[in-house]
């Protein structure tokens, strides 16, 4: 699987990729949230809400839907989102999605770090329910990968039964 990921403290998670498309469409799809339902996992639905801020509709165990409003915190054009869910003073998940040329011209480095309240401990109960940070991050950047590539996700894990379908 394209990528790898590794622990950046109690909290964080990185994973990371290339894709075969330039910064400029990477970013641009990447930051209309409401292409995110195409490629993560338990997103199920994105509606823009003001400036920088969206409602996603998500998707957990046992088909429970919870809404999270996201904010971007930081956007520099082709370069980085920071975006965070807007909740109490140290609940909520942030995420930092940065952008940068490949070894290759037309080809896009995509990092993704994301941090989640409790540390070590908040990443533990995740898991426990099957939402493993890691792995979640991992199997989105692979889908976003897939998507922009080739047009369409195959990639299923860590991802709502069902959503990604196999296509004939």
């Amino acid at each position: 699987m394209p990528g790898s990921s590794r622990r950046l403290s109690g909290a964080a998670v990185e994973a990371h990729t290339t894709i075969n498309r330039t910064v400029e469409d990477t970013f641009g799809f990447y930051r209309d949230f409401t292409n995110m339902p195409r490629f993560l996992g338990d997103v199920m639905t994105v509606e823009e809400t003001g400036p920088g801020t969206s409602r996603w509709t998500i998707q957990g165990p046992v088909g429970i839907h919870v809404k999270w409003t996201i904010r971007v915190v930081e956007e520099r054009a082709n370069e980085l989102i920071r975006y965070e869910t807007v909740a109490l003073t140290g609940l909520s998940t942030r995420w930092e999605v940065s952008f940068r040329p490949g070894p290759v011209a037309g080809q896009t480095e995509v990092r993704e770090v994301m941090e989640t309240p409790f540390g070590r401990l908040g990443r533990a109960g995740l898991a426990l329910i099957g939402k493993s940070p890691s792995g979640e991050v991992r199997s989105n950047l692979q889908r976003l990968k897939e998507l922009l590539e080739e047009g369409r996700v195959t990639h299923r894990g860590h991802s709502v039964a069902g959503k990604f379908r196999p296509t004939t």
